[in-house]
């Protein structure tokens, strides 16, 4: 087995795992929502699943930028290919940060006691 084959596996398993967290996180954030509506409905209860399901794209997408770089990096390391994958995570890296603001109420280079309580 070549190494470009090995390589290329890999980053298939990396984006099969990430896929699979972000749908897993997706499951798990609408069932404990529904658990939750039955015990206390009200805006808590959905400011959980957005939290919860935040934190489950935010994974999946850490798998599939390790993914995308070892891809890229690894195999075909041209000018263009390197172009495209700055693209990719620059695009992946403004979600993440727009998701952690999104979840925390603070951007992450804040620190924690700086937080602003939530209003979503």
């Amino acid at each position: 087995m070549a190494f470009s084959e090995v390589v290329d596996g890999t980053g298939l398993v990396l984006d099969g795992i990430g896929v699979a967290v972000i749908v897993l996180g997706v499951v798990l954030a609408t069932a404990r929502c529904v658990v939750s509506l039955r015990g206390q409905p009200g805006s808590s209860v959905y400011s959980a699943y957005r939290r919860q399901l935040g934190r489950g794209i935010l994974l999946g997408l850490e798998f599939l930028v390790a993914a995308d770089i070892i891809r890229t990096v690894a195999i075909t390391p041209s000018l263009e290919s390197v172009a495209i994958l700055a693209g990719i995570v620059a695009i992946r890296t403004f979600l993440s940060f727009a998701l952690e603001l999104e979840i925390t109420g603070r951007w992450p280079w804040q620190p924690r006691d700086a937080q602003q309580p939530s209003t979503a």
